[in-house]
């Protein structure tokens, strides 16, 4: 029987991530990162493939990334407008943990339950991050989406993609609460 746990069910039922650009110095330690990866790891993960890994960004590296995000995006033609949001999150970031999709050939588990997986750990890490006290966002972008990009910046196999970059600081500023889904429209009841 599993027992019940009332703190963390008010907890997810409360839960909201802080955006990015309001995270404020400073980030947690190593040794506070560790056991937020140690919660994030234990996600489903069909066949024990691990199909994911964890690139542990800190400040020192934001500026090469800002750098290898405008180079990127030049090479792909983006606007001024998306180079300088895509810099943004490196120039405004105080550490960041890249949660790599590793795709893992397996004749049990499809590629898709694969992408699952690296998707849980996402929102897994970002939850940590949230009840221990911890500003968190989970982002992406263009750039994460451009191989040549994931290649330069964190020297990705072929075989692997960026599920999340999921940032990590002090919670600065509160943000208003926004609006959440209409659950009678999203769901759907099947008895026979």
């Amino acid at each position: 029987m599993s027992l019940r746990n009332p703190a963390a069910l008010d907890f997810l039922l409360t839960r909201r991530s802080r955006p990015a650009k309001t995270l404020v110095a400073p980030a947690p330690s190593r040794a506070e990162v560790q056991p937020l990866l140690t919660a994030a790891a234990r996600t489903p993960d069909h066949g024990k493939l691990e199909p994911w890994r964890f690139i542990v960004v800190e400040r020192g590296a934001m500026a090469r990334l800002a750098d290898l995000t405008t180079k990127a995006g030049q090479r792909l033609g983006k606007s001024p407008e998306d180079i300088a949001k895509g810099r943004s999150q490196f120039e405004l970031g105080h550490l960041a943990v890249v949660v790599v999709e590793v795709q893992t050939p397996s004749e049990k588990v499809p590629a898709i339950e694969q992408t699952y997986s690296a998707g849980a750990v996402c929102l897994g890490l970002l939850n940590a991050a949230l009840a221990a006290g911890w500003g968190a966002n989970w982002l992406s972008g263009w750039a994460s989406h451009d191989a040549g990009f994931c290649k330069d910046a964190f020297d990705l196999a072929d075989n692997e993609r960026i599920a999340g970059l999921i940032h990590i600081a002090t919670e600065g500023p509160t943000p208003p609460e926004r609006p959440r889904p209409d659950l009678t429209a999203k769901t759907s009841w099947v008895s026979e």
